[in-house]
């Protein structure tokens, strides 16, 4: 079996963003480990539009209305697995993350999904939310988690995680390539 891609989804659009950051540490954390092909996917080259289709995308089979969400679901449809990196707004997951999610359909299916929130309280909220709505596509979130507080785990040149960060994203990430290997095997 060929090494699975697992694909780490930076989930804020918003200039200046803090998520960036996050993303990087993920990315180089998850780079020394040798057990999966990583690959940073950054929501903001994608420009996913609102949806607007009246074609709901679970039943477009993959013929979506615009490029920007054709391109973005094909690069969903590439990666065996994901590491979603989500800020919490409002005690919530982002709305264009949200909406990027919800304008494809089944390039989510059967794959393994980590997270690691970040926010006033770690992101825990997002985090929570984000394991209901994915399973809602069949996309499957392993038990462990990441939660950076911007009281503790951040400084003025972005992310500065806390000793014990490294361990927890080494277990998110663990979990994920396990998950990812049963669902492709």
């Amino acid at each position: 079996m060929s090494t699975p891609k697992i694909g780490i989804v930076l989930g804020s659009i918003r200039k200046g963003r803090t998520g960036e950051s996050v993303a990087q540490w993920v990315l180089d954390q998850a780079k020394q480990r040798g057990d999966a092909d990583y690959e940073l996917v950054d929501l903001a080259d994608y420009d996913v539009p609102l949806l607007t289709s009246e074609t709901v995308p679970g039943a477009a089979n993959r013929q979506y209305d615009d490029a920007h969400v054709t391109r973005w679901g094909q690069k969903i449809d590439e990666l065996d697995g994901f590491v979603f990196v989500t800020p919490e707004y409002n005690h919530g997951v982002p709305g264009a993350f949200k909406n990027a999610f919800d304008s494809i359909g089944p390039e989510w299916g059967d794959k393994a999904l980590g997270l690691v929130g970040y926010g006033a309280d770690g992101g825990v909220r997002a985090v929570e939310q984000w394991r209901v709505i994915a399973a809602n596509l069949h996309l499957y979130a392993v038990r462990g988690q990441v939660s950076l507080s911007l009281f503790t785990d951040f400084g003025e040149a972005g992310v500065a995680p806390l000793d014990r960060r490294p361990d927890e994203l080494a277990t998110v990430l663990d979990q994920v390539v396990a998950l990812t290997g049963k669902l492709r095997g």
